[in-house]
């Protein structure tokens, strides 16, 4: 006697395409196919989300195949269990009858599992005279077997994937730590470049990194972030080989004058060495004879006034308080460092190196590396032989010669007038030697 197979729910429960699928994959499995139910069930659980699988209806499954005494399972083998709900609940962690209903429905819908019901819906199985099971109505685990080639192959996608979205997470935070620090690396070191507008670019890219974003999304924004570092490294790559050249050279030459000491050249070398030590004992003369006395505020804001610019509100700078917090300001946005920064206070003094910050800001247009320039001003410091008396009296000076060329009318005159006072009158407190007057009065002087 031949009984029928249920293909369809009890109850109100429909009838779907779905479970005719799951039916017809069980059906034609071959009958000598053979898996390890738990590896088999570990890749269902890497796979969970392509599935479509949530993490309760796995725990059920768990439960399900706990009840099937065979770890091997064959594609001949009788493949239902039908335990209760209660032995479920009590396998799955004691989960509500609400919950365990709503994702045994979850299993069903991803083709995990297949109903077998019987005519009342009760779950349970018919044994014959010599206790083999005739018939048994409950759940059948046919699509473990049939499907585990398919699963198999979801879980290493779903890890390639993964691997894939680690990699790229990877490659972001390693972008940015090497942008970071080579854009750090290039204002200390005075690179030449514009670092403001690097930076700029940087923290664009940058934001556009959402909290969470698909890999795709982050693929794209990691190849922008390489690009750029590509501009960073060659940049740096290029100052370093032009330094390296330069060098090379330099050696070369002395190298070359010191093996031939009989050469006819010798003498013009050395009056040229000669020349060279007396105008740096010169320069060093100059600035030892400039007074000791502090600049006065109002010459500084006059040599300086696009430090006015910096004040919050439009004010004025009233002090050197206020004048050292402009320079505060001003020193970022030209791209000088910190450390850069801390070296020149420590050499000049607080208010001596927010001067010289004060007129690296005034002529910015025309320096290429306001953190280079500040370095090489900061060691002539140590050395003795700056201070930014020059510096503000050519600024001055340059003042007083734009009003000029600005055009002959009253107002042109006038500022013309106040400017050369000030001049004048800050050099006749002044008692300097001829030498560093003859030396302020050279064009271009405190560039």
């Amino acid at each position: 006697m031949q009984t029928h197979i249920s293909t369809t729910p009890f109850g109100r429960r429909p009838m779907t395409l779905g479970m005719i699928s799951s039916q017809v994959a069980a059906k034609a499995m071959p009958a000598d196919l053979t898996v390890h139910k738990w590896h088999v069930f570990q890749h269902i659980k890497e796979a969970r989300a392509a599935l479509g699988a949530t993490d309760r209806a796995l725990a059920i499954l768990d439960a399900l195949l706990s009840f099937h005494p065979d770890t091997a399972l064959y594609g001949d083998s009788e493949l239902i269990v039908w335990p209760s709900n209660e032995q479920l609940i009590g396998r799955a962690n004691g989960m509500p009858p609400a919950t365990l209903r709503r994702h045994l429905a979850v299993l069903v819908e991803c083709g995990l599992i297949i109903r077998r019901d019987s005519p009342n819906g009760k779950r349970y199985a018919r044994k014959g005279q010599g206790g083999e099971i005739e018939q048994a109505y409950g759940f059948d685990i046919s699509p473990i077997v049939a499907r585990a080639a398919e699963f198999k192959e979801l879980a290493e996608v779903v890890r390639a994937e993964k691997k894939a979205y680690r990699v790229v997470k990877e490659r972001l935070t390693i972008c940015r730590r090497d942008i970071v620090k080579m854009i750090d690396a290039g204002i200390e070191e005075g690179v030449p470049a514009n670092w403001g507008k690097v930076q700029q670019t940087y923290q664009a890219i940058v934001g556009k990194i959402p909290r969470t974003a698909p890999r795709q999304v982050l693929e794209a924004i990691a190849a922008e972030l390489e690009d750029l570092w590509a501009e960073v490294r060659e940049a740096l790559e290029s100052f370093v080989k032009t330094k390296n050249m330069s060098a090379n050279e330099s050696h070369n030459e002395r190298h070359i004058q010191n093996s031939k000491p009989d050469s006819k050249f010798e003498s013009e070398s050395g009056l040229g060495n000669k020349d060279e030590a007396s105008g740096s004992a010169a320069e060093t003369d100059n600035v030892r004879s400039l007074p000791k006395r502090e600049l006065p505020l109002g010459i500084v804001l006059d040599a300086c006034p696009n430090m006015l610019w910096l004040v919050k509100g439009g004010g004025g700078i009233r002090n050197w308080r206020e004048f050292m917090a402009a320079a505060e300001v001003a020193r970022p946005t030209m791209g000088i460092s910190p450390s850069a920064w801390e070296e020149a206070r420590t050499a000049l003094g607080e208010q001596q190196a927010a001067i010289t910050i004060a007129a690296i800001y005034q002529r910015q247009d025309q320096i290429n590396s306001a953190g280079g320039y500040l370095r090489s001003l900061t060691d002539r410091a140590k050395a003795g032989k700056f201070s930014v008396w020059p510096m503000i009296m050519a600024l001055l000076r340059a003042k007083l010669e734009a009003s000029k060329a600005a055009g002959n009318g009253a107002e042109a005159a006038a500022v013309d007038l106040e400017t050369a006072g000030k001049v004048v009158r800050t050099e006749s407190r002044l008692e300097i030697s001829d030498a560093l007057r003859r030396s302020l009065d050279k064009p271009g002087r405190g560039s």
